[in-house]
């Protein structure tokens, strides 16, 4: 069974826009790279032509990659979900009990996850334990370390 990419309606056209650019532009660029290789002479000694049909490899990987993601993707609105409980897009503040100190992070989805910007994979382990969890409750999380307790302090929807 695949798993569902859970994404903004924003996000998937964001995604959907990439996918198109990539399939004609981007195909377009890398054709013309192959093509000024080629005429450069001798294909089994020209190394512009490997790195270009390295290059085309690549590009056609990251869109089979991206088709895939948005084949699996299934729109969310955060009008869906209670207000009470913790759900994808849900800002929520927590207290880990380990060291005493307050985090905020934004539960989205995989392709959205962004550590340095405090958005979190709802599929990543703190995602995980969080999900579902309403103000006051603790979440538990298993990491390398031991068990890490989490309160949640606050939730607030988009």
């Amino acid at each position: 069974m695949t798993e569902k990419n859970y994404m903004t309606k924003e996000k998937y056209r964001e995604l959907e826009e990439d996918l198109k650019t990539m399939q004609t532009k981007g195909r377009r660029e890398i054709a013309q790279k192959i093509a000024d290789a080629r005429s450069h002479g001798d294909l089994s000694e020209n190394a512009d032509y490997d790195a270009a049909k390295e290059e085309q490899g690549l590009f056609e990987m990251k869109i089979a990659k991206l088709s895939q993601l948005l084949s699996n993707a299934e729109i969310i609105d955060p009008a869906d979900f209670p207000d009470d409980k913790v759900y994808i897009l849900s800002k929520v503040k927590v207290l880990n009990k380990k060291v005493n100190k307050e985090m905020t992070f934004q539960l989205v989805s995989a392709a959205e996850a962004d550590f340095e910007k405090n958005k979190i994979s709802v599929n990543s382990p703190l995602g995980k334990a969080l999900m579902g969890k309403a103000i006051g409750e603790i979440a538990e999380m298993v990491a390398p370390a031991g068990t890490i307790k989490y309160e949640i302090l606050d939730i607030e929807k988009p």
